[in-house]
């Protein structure tokens, strides 16, 4: 029997809250067993087998706090950031194809919605810094509205240039063109922009800056601003805002999976699925905190200038290099 739309979206939507719980209990798990590796300890051990029920001690813990409201405080944006923070994560999550027959809402402009969804982050993250009324968080908000306003336009340039690739805002059309043997993906299509892989490395590194990752987590830098724009948060209210940043990666990383490696499409055009993506989508959020434990945290004005001096002319440069690509051939 299948359920009337509206029960299904509500469905797949409470199935994605415990998919970004999870995500969020045990990507800290494997971020702290790596980071441990890297730097030459065992990170977590004590509860349970090599640590794995320290996510739901951590959990436990933070449910066991309580929320307090700072006097001073902006009492009611205090409250509504952390409900909005992660609000945009869940709704992305809803548009992206896990399969071909696994999403939950499939709509034509879903690479727009992306987008647009993902922008309200921002407004939550700043709303927080702002309503905290904590010189540290204030100024995180700041940093994260010139951050998030200089990398979101060389990522929607690399979008546009997927976009006159594949002649649609649909993201399982995206997938489906992608059928075939690994060559058919779009990070390999260079007979239409011989730079898409440098293409494919813009989105990555402006994904990097738009979940606040090192080497670009400036706005929550501890050694400068304690917590950054959640200074304040205390119990869950700090542990949505950490959620967030873990569903916010998964967000950025299941939409490199469609956009450039073919989503659920197999490497050998055959058994594709479900497993496949989950595949790629693991492999690039390891790499993501691979990055975080091997390069150190950059300027925040090198940061800035990175995007404006380096990402946004060559983002455009391979914009302009397709079209013509595209109209020659």
């Amino acid at each position: 029997m299948t359920l009337p739309e509206p029960f299904r979206l509500l469905a797949f939507l409470a199935g994605l809250m415990g998919f970004v719980a999870l995500n969020a209990a045990y990507l800290v798990w494997v971020e702290r067993k790596t980071a441990g590796r890297i730097q030459r300890r065992p990170g977590p051990t004590e509860a349970g087998y090599a640590g794995l029920l320290q996510p739901i001690a951590d959990g436990l813990k933070l449910l066991s706090k309580q929320f307090l409201v700072p006097p001073g405080t902006d009492a009611l944006l205090f409250r509504i950031a952390p409900l909005l923070v992660i609000a945009p994560g869940l709704m992305c999550l809803a548009l992206m194809p896990f399969s071909e027959s696994l999403v939950g809402l499939d709509v034509n402009l879903g690479l727009l919605m992306v987008f647009a969804f993902g922008s309200i982050n921002v407004l939550a993250l700043m709303m927080g810094g702002w309503a905290s009324r904590n010189k540290y968080a204030i100024i995180s908000a700041a940093r994260i509205v010139s951050q998030d306003i200089a990398y979101e336009i060389p990522m929607l340039l690399a979008a546009l240039t997927l976009m006159m690739v594949t002649g649609t805002l649909n993201l399982g059309e995206i997938v489906a063109l992608q059928a075939g043997p690994i060559w058919h993906w779009n990070l390999f299509r260079l007979d239409l922009n011989p730079l898409m892989p440098v293409t494919f490395l813009i989105f990555y590194i402006c994904m990097l800056a738009e979940t606040n990752r090192a080497p670009f987590d400036m706005a929550e830098a501890e050694s400068e601003l304690v917590a950054g724009a959640f200074t304040e948060y205390a119990g869950m209210g700090f542990g949505v805002f950490f959620m967030a940043e873990y569903a916010n990666i998964v967000v950025g990383c299941s939409l490199m999976t469609v956009l450039f490696l073919g989503g659920w499409q197999s490497p050998f055009g055959l058994y594709s699925g479900l497993v496949w993506f989950l595949l790629k989508l693991y492999f690039l959020v390891f790499s993501v905190i691979w990055v975080r434990w091997t390069f150190p945290r950059t300027q925040f004005y090198n940061l800035l200038n990175l995007s404006w001096q380096i990402l946004i002319p060559v983002s455009l440069f391979t914009l302009l290099l397709t079209a013509v690509m595209m109209k020659v051939l």
